[in-house]
């Protein structure tokens, strides 16, 4: 195929189209796990957090975003098969974008909390099955994507737990938490910070000509950065958070308690033996209506059962380890941490909805299946233009799902949650491995839920989220399939 044939124009307009569509659903989808805990916890607005996540997703896509697009175009099949056939992988790739796109908008119109990295793959191979059968899928590289899609929730899960074990050991728990807090600052802000730094750094995009700076350089840079950031913190951060903290007065009745609900003040307990109490649970009331008259009045009371289940949730939802002073400290980092979830996701996500369409786009320039171009820098910022404009619009759908359904967050809570999933995320881009970050969120928020309380998750939600991931891959390959077959027919 010629270079810039106008017979495949359609095919790249229609592919840009459709990869917007689909950015825009893993944006309103997706960035839920990014900022759905921060939002959950109150340390974060909805308004804050849609600008944050729009600066942040855009820069993580156009700085790491280019290894995970470089996988989805070309590692799950063997593109050399269309050698002679462009025209027919181009319009596999926008079958792709096609069921991809479809089933992440409806699955966000359900409030589903899906994978889009399911998503893509699934419709990849759908495509792939029309076109080609069964040859030609890198069946190795597809098996570890999908062992990944088990063990990152596993992995990210077991990261935050810890986390969270260890604050509430040596911080949440002890009598100067608040003090313990101040002094734990500067160092979660330098290491999260250096660790973001160093994936951003090493092995960069070419573009920005990081490849050229060394390992140990790359470990200085990052160290040193992220130790100025540490000094700044506790010179600046630390005490404008001891004034704030200082004002906010009687922290027992203060407006700000963190991530508690009140117990209901009026429970009327049955007692068997006070005759007051028929043996139902209800509190018969007597009434002196006048002239010597009484008039009885039976009023429903909670039984042991519903007082037990009231309590239960007390617990769980009261979240204990949590003050004010300490909540409004980890809120500080929580804002943190989100940013470098936004990050991650951006990076690894955006590659979901745009690695079909520069695949689609390097076909076109270049007239060849090779794919051996880097992702280019304009389309990956067009795909993180098109995730936030999705966050911004419908994103609030599955945040709630995500930061208060699950399970109740706090910024404690909420920071080890983010910070273990973003540091899974970040690793598998760095190797290239489209995991998802809604399998590594939604692991962090299960597990440090369980640790708090076996009680604290809502299990019940939590199998119909499973229920959803287990029902991406069938249905967008379907999808995807479905319009392969359509595109051959008319192209």
């Amino acid at each position: 195929m010629e270079p810039f044939s106008s017979d495949v124009l359609w095919v790249l307009i229609l592919g840009f189209i459709v990869g917007f569509f689909l950015a825009f659903g893993v944006g309103a989808n997706d960035v839920a796990n990014s900022f759905g805990t921060s939002v959950g916890s109150k340390a974060l607005s909805l308004r804050q957090a849609c600008i944050l996540a729009t600066i942040f997703e855009v820069l993580g896509s156009v700085l790491m975003g280019y290894r995970v697009s470089d996988t989805v175009r070309k590692g799950i099949f063997d593109t050399e098969m269309y050698s002679e056939f462009e025209k027919e992988l181009m319009l596999g790739f926008l079958a792709a974008l096609i069921g991809s796109a479809i089933w992440n908008i409806v699955a966000t119109f359900f409030r589903w909390p899906i994978s889009g990295t399911h998503s893509i793959i699934g419709a990849v191979v759908g495509f792939s099955l029309v076109a080609r059968g069964f040859m030609g899928i890198k069946w190795t590289m597809l098996g570890q994507i999908v062992a990944s899609w088990f063990l990152s929730p596993v992995l990210s899960g077991f990261i935050s737990s810890a986390l969270f074990l260890v604050l509430k050991k040596l911080i949440l728990t002890k009598d100067d938490a608040i003090e313990r807090g101040y002094l734990s600052l500067p160092f979660f802000w330098g290491i999260t910070v250096f660790i973001n730094l160093f994936s951003v750094v090493h092995n960069g995009p070419k573009y920005l000509g990081f490849q050229s700076i060394p390992v140990w350089g790359v470990l200085i840079l990052a160290a040193g950065i992220g130790f100025i950031v540490s000094i700044c913190v506790w010179y600046i951060l630390v005490p404008y958070l001891q004034q704030a903290i200082a004002s906010m007065g009687d922290s027992e009745n203060s407006e700000n308690q963190i991530g508690a609900e009140e117990i209901p003040s009026k429970i009327s307990y049955p007692d068997v033996e006070n005759p007051a109490f028929n043996g139902n649970g209800h509190e018969i009331q007597m009434q002196d209506v006048g002239n010597g008259i009484s008039k009885s009045t039976i009023v429903p009371v909670a039984t042991s059962a519903e007082i037990s289940k009231i309590e239960k949730e007390f617990t769980c939802s009261a979240v204990p380890y949590d003050t004010p002073e300490t909540g409004k400290v980890f809120s500080s980092l929580q804002v943190l941490t989100a940013i470098f979830a936004a990050f991650a996701h951006g990076a690894n996500d955006v590659s979901n909805a745009i690695g079909p369409v520069i695949a689609i786009w390097l076909i076109y320039q270049d007239g060849n299946v090779a794919q051996k171009a880097e992702s280019p820098f304009w389309i990956m910022l067009y795909g993180g233009v098109g995730i936030s404009i999705g966050l911004w619009v419908w994103g609030k759908k599955v945040i709630k799902t995500m930061g208060e359904d699950l399970t109740k967050i706090t910024p404690s809570s909420g920071f080890c949650i983010e910070l273990g999933a973003a540091a899974t995320v970040l690793m598998a881009s760095k190797i290239g491995l489209p995991i998802s970050t809604t399998h590594c969120k939604v692991g962090s928020i299960v597990f440090v839920g369980w640790t708090r309380s076996r009680a604290a998750v809502d299990w019940k939600l939590f199998r119909s989220i499973i229920l959803a991931w287990v029902l991406t891959l069938p249905v967008s390959a379907g999808l995807s399939a479905a319009a392969m077959a359509i595109l051959k027919s008319i192209g």
